[in-house]
C-alpha cells in the first residue's frame, strides 16, 4: 500500500484554498441552524435508535461515541431548547463524561433506521446525577445513574448523500460477516500490535 508522504501532496491550509475547490453553499444551506428543536425534528429524534456524541478533551483530542436505545429514549424538554440522554452501562472508560467536565461543548448525529437523512445537534452539555426527569429515561424500569442534558445551540438536517452512497440500509451491500473480525479479535490484535510496535 502507498505510504503517506506529505511532501508529495498538495496540502490545503486556508478556507480560500478550500473555496477554490468547493463553491460556497446556497444561502438557505449556509444559514441552516436553529437554536432549538422544531416539531418535525422532535419527531425525528423520537424515532432515532442510534446517535453519536462527539466531545473534545482539554488537549484538543476528539472522542466520538455511539449510543443506542429504543426509539423515544432521548427526552426532549417541553421548551424545545434542550434534550436529555441517559448514560447506559458500557465500557466504563467515561471518555465522553470526562471530556464534558472540562469542555462542555458537544456535537450529536441522530440516525433513524432505514432513513438516509440524519439530524445534527450542537450544544452545551451538563452532566446530571439526579433530577425529576430521570424516571422518563428509565429503561426496563431502571433509572440511569447519570444523564447528559444538552442545551441546543444549533440544529440542522444533514443531507442524505453519505448514507445513500454507502448503501448502509441495503443488505445487498453488506459484507459477509464471516470475513470480518469480531470485537474481541480486534481488541486482541490491537493490544498485540501496540506491544509489538511500541505504540
Amino acid at each position: 500500500m502507498t505510504a503517506w508522504r506529505p511532501e508529495d501532496a498538495e496540502i490545503v491550509t486556508s478556507e480560500a484554498e478550500l473555496r477554490e475547490v468547493i463553491s460556497p453553499p446556497a444561502p438557505v444551506i449556509a444559514a441552516k441552524g436553529l437554536a432549538g428543536i422544531d416539531e418535525l425534528s422532535r419527531k425525528f429524534i423520537d424515532a432515532a435508535t442510534l446517535y453519536f456524541v462527539a466531545t473534545t478533551a482539554p488537549d484538543g483530542s476528539l472522542d466520538l461515541s455511539p449510543r443506542g436505545d429504543p426509539a423515544g429514549s432521548v427526552l426532549v424538554f417541553d421548551d424545545n431548547r434542550a434534550l436529555a440522554l441517559a448514560d447506559r452501562p458500557g465500557n466504563r472508560r467515561l471518555d465522553t463524561m470526562r471530556n464534558l467536565l472540562r469542555h462542555p461543548r458537544v456535537g450529536m448525529l441522530f440516525v433513524v433506521p432505514g432513513k438516509e437523512d440524519v439530524l445534527r445537534v450542537n450544544g452545551r452539555a451538563t452532566i446530571v446525577r439526579s433530577a425529576p426527569f430521570f424516571g422518563e429515561l428509565a429503561e426496563g424500569g431502571v433509572k440511569p445513574a447519570l444523564a447528559v442534558v444538552v442545551e441546543v445551540e444549533e440544529l440542522f438536517v444533514h443531507c442524505a448523500n453519505a448514507f445513500r452512497r454507502s448503501g448502509v440500509w441495503d443488505p445487498a451491500t453488506w459484507p459477509d460477516q464471516a470475513d470480518l473480525p469480531t470485537g474481541g479479535q480486534l481488541l486482541k490484535n490491537q493490544l498485540e500490535t501496540a506491544k509489538l510496535k511500541g505504540w
